[in-house]
């Protein structure tokens, strides 16, 4: 059975301007760095792994590995973004933080059960502080959603506009 999530891992440019903005800038601790001069394979690499620290006790987790081509590009909301959940106050902290640290940030977006800001991180990734609104848990909910419902209603348009 799964128990959680342990950790997420992306390419970053430079771990040490990455640590600054995960850091020092959004708060979660430099937890562990591996050291990586050999894959499991037996290739030769120089790559350097770090992990920051979420409360829950899972990760955000980098990969610098200068010796494997990666196109760092800034990401559309819609490919990739890495959102984390924060309480309100701090939603707005953060956002003023952003400001005045000449961080990109856009927000305060209301998506009808999360109040979320965007940042874009120093690799292209969006970063989405989101905080959760009193009707979160049932919006969330399968059993009262139609989650299902709504999945199979999608993907039965997409079979018949074929």
């Amino acid at each position: 059975m799964i128990r959680g999530l342990h950790h997420n891992a992306y390419r970053c440019r430079d771990s040490e301007e990455t640590r600054r903005f995960y850091e020092d800038f959004l708060g979660l601790p430099l937890a562990g760095t591996l050291e990586i001069g050999e894959t499991k394979s037996g290739r030769k690499t120089e790559t350097l792994h770090t992990f920051y620290a979420l409360d829950d006790g899972s990760f955000l987790a980098f990969f610098e590995a200068p010796d494997m081509p990666f196109e760092f590009k800034a990401q559309h909301d819609f490919d990739l973004h890495i959102a984390l959940e924060v309480d309100m106050p701090t939603l707005h902290v953060m956002l003023a933080k952003g400001k005045t640290a000449g961080v990109e940030a856009r927000g305060i977006s209301d998506h009808g059960f999360i109040n979320s800001i965007y940042f874009r991180d120093p690799n292209g990734y969006v970063i989405e502080l989101t905080a959760k609104l009193p009707v979160h848990d049932a919006m969330m909910d399968p059993a009262r959603n139609g989650a299902r419902e709504k999945l199979e209603r999608w993907t039965a348009g997409k079979r018949s506009a074929r």
